[in-house]
């Protein structure tokens, strides 16, 4: 259903209505943690004139109930854009508004805390190369330690310098991020990456330590990045969105954006 406001960009409303996708998907996953975690999406310079702006969830709202018309528009001072009666959850905004400073390509910033996730950022070892799913992550993956509930301007900077050019960011006994050109590519490795995470717990549980696993040869990481451009054509995150949406709307035959 289209109820895009008469004066609204076509292209923020299509912002609007993937972010709303991705939010429900999350929930449909089981990868949301009531109201405590975030996804943004950065506006187009097609509609901000080039300021850095983004769209983030209305705090208080659960993953299912969001749709496109509910999502936050806020500056990097989280200023409100427009008459949204929600409040931005203050850690959403420290965490995505540092990534989108600093990371100009960062279409999609996605948090989760899902509890796989959160076991292994609080294992030493981090991320283990255990799996086909892992080799992608290790690919592309930087660690943030943990700093209490990110609600610190000056938590900022650690997290952008730990960050780097990285896809995947665990953040240590708190949970995951990743960072995509597009919506549907934050979502493609999100979800490589909880299942990353899911491998290794039912790993570790059979064994006694993780010595005991067998690992992947470190020259196949080295094959990587070209293995995933040949897996999805090249397209990313476009290859498997049209069939997410697909099963959104399977999942929730009367959802409105």
């Amino acid at each position: 259903m289209n109820n895009k406001p008469d004066t609204m960009h076509e292209d923020e409303w299509q912002l609007r209505v993937d972010l709303a996708a991705c939010y429900r998907l999350v929930a449909l996953y089981g990868w949301s943690d009531l109201v405590f975690t975030h996804i943004s999406a950065k506006l187009p310079a097609s509609v901000t004139g080039g300021e850095d702006q983004f769209l983030i969830n209305p705090y208080g709202l659960m993953f299912d109930e969001i749709t496109a018309s509910s999502l936050v528009k806020v500056d990097m001072g989280c200023n409100k854009l427009d008459d949204s009666p929600y409040p931005v959850n203050p850690a959403g905004f420290v965490i995505h508004s540092a990534v989108h400073a600093v990371r100009h390509d960062a279409g999609c910033v996605l948090h989760t805390h899902t509890r796989a996730g959160v076991a292994v950022s609080a294992q030493q070892h981090g991320v283990l190369p255990i799996s086909q799913q892992s080799t992608f992550v290790l690919a592309s993956l930087a660690y943030h330690d943990y700093e209490g509930v990110a609600i610190r301007d000056d938590e900022k900077l650690r997290l952008q310098a730990d960050l780097g050019e990285a896809k995947y960011l665990m953040l240590r006994n708190h949970g995951l991020l990743t960072v995509g050109k597009t919506i549907a590519d934050a979502f493609l490795s999100m979800y490589t990456f909880e299942n990353t995470c899911r491998i290794q717990v039912d790993a570790l549980a059979g064994q006694a330590s993780a010595a005991d696993l067998t690992t992947v040869n470190p020259k196949i990481l080295n094959g990587v990045a070209h293995a995933s451009r040949v897996q999805t054509g090249g397209m990313g995150g476009a290859f498997v969105w049209p069939s997410l949406l697909r099963k959104l709307q399977r999942e929730n035959p009367g959802f409105d954006v």
